[in-house]
């Protein structure tokens, strides 16, 4: 009996449709096509071809993409076509790093367009799990999102291209509203600087009619500069956009708010060069924002708990912009 079933397992495997595969290993940087019917003849044939030491196997294969574990053998038969692997031996282990050094199988170019392509994947996902993370992504990610074509995001999300174009119109007025708001803003300090600048004027003035022989050699010392120099932990990129653009806090996504929220006010005064005050009202600025994102989160939330008969947030109900890209 053990003879038979072990053909007629061999005849199953054989019978099944074979799936092509992309395997490499983790510091590799050639890869190598494989078909397979099943996740073990997969597994096999990688050990082979990748030249793995036997004293190293079994091998564990994970997605280049992201380095899940694809040791499911229902998991595997679901995935696509040309699907990329990585191949790791014992005691290796799949990193973000190593995978960005790894699937340097194109040279120049070709990695920033993997690079952007597995961004606006992520991005995608996020949204499918929840359409409410609109919210709390960067201008920058929403800008992403608008410039992908309508129907590879409408294959990504599984919608209509319809829907599609409804999202994609919402996710521009996010950014045309943050961008409104950004120049009241600007108009705002501008009047407020004016105003700053007469009162001061007028009050040089009438000190120079009270006391004529009076010199005026007064230094403002509104921006005095730190004299501890302290060390932050916030990336190059977000302390560019503090110091570069006007009103940051809405360019950051939530979690890079909640990053400046939680450093400490002077080492963000001497990263930025500026007085501890502006430092304070910045974080001020930063929480006030993340905090009416969540709120608007919240509200999304509880508006789709008290909506009957729907799970998840209605793709055809968002409004339709009238605004043009």
């Amino acid at each position: 009996r053990a003879p038979r079933l072990a053909l007629r397992g061999r005849a199953a495997a054989m019978a099944a449709p074979r799936k092509l595969c992309l395997v490499r290993r983790r510091d590799g940087r050639e890869q190598h096509g494989l078909a397979a019917s099943c996740l073990r003849e997969l597994r096999d044939k990688a050990s082979g071809i990748l030249a793995v030491d036997k004293a190293r196997e079994p091998i564990t294969l994970v997605l280049a993409e992201d380095g899940t574990i694809v040791d499911d053998e229902d998991y595997f038969l679901c995935l696509p076509p040309n699907t990329k692997f990585v191949a790791l031996a014992k005691n290796e282990k799949w990193s973000s790093k190593s995978s960005d050094s790894g699937t340097a199988w194109l040279t120049g170019p070709a990695d920033e367009v993997d690079s952007a392509t597995e961004k606006w994947k992520q991005l995608a996902r996020q949204l499918k799990d929840d359409l409410s993370n609109i919210i709390l992504m960067s201008e920058e990610d929403l800008q992403v999102l608008i410039d992908v074509p309508r129907s590879d995001l409408a294959e990504e999300l599984a919608q209509s291209q319809t829907k599609i174009q409804v999202l994609q119109d919402t996710l521009q007025q996010v950014l045309d509203r943050r961008e409104e708001e950004r120049q009241s803003r600007q108009l705002l300090e501008l009047y407020l600087e004016a105003l700053k600048s007469e009162d001061s004027v007028l009050s040089k003035v009438a000190a120079s009619e009270t006391v004529p022989g009076q010199e005026m050699d007064e230094v403002d010392t509104g921006t005095s500069s730190t004299g501890t120099s302290g060390k932050t932990a916030l990336s190059d990129q977000i302390l560019a956009a503090l110091k570069e653009k006007p009103a940051p806090e809405l360019c950051l996504d939530s979690q890079d708010l909640e990053l400046v929220l939680k450093e400490d006010t002077q080492a963000l005064s001497s990263a930025l060069r500026c007085d501890k005050q502006k430092a304070e009202a910045l974080q001020q600025a930063c929480d006030q924002e993340l905090s009416k994102r969540l709120q608007q989160v919240q509200t999304l939330h509880s508006l789709r708990n008290t909506s009957k008969g729907k799970k998840t947030l209605p793709w055809g109900d968002w409004p339709s912009s009238k605004r043009k890209k």
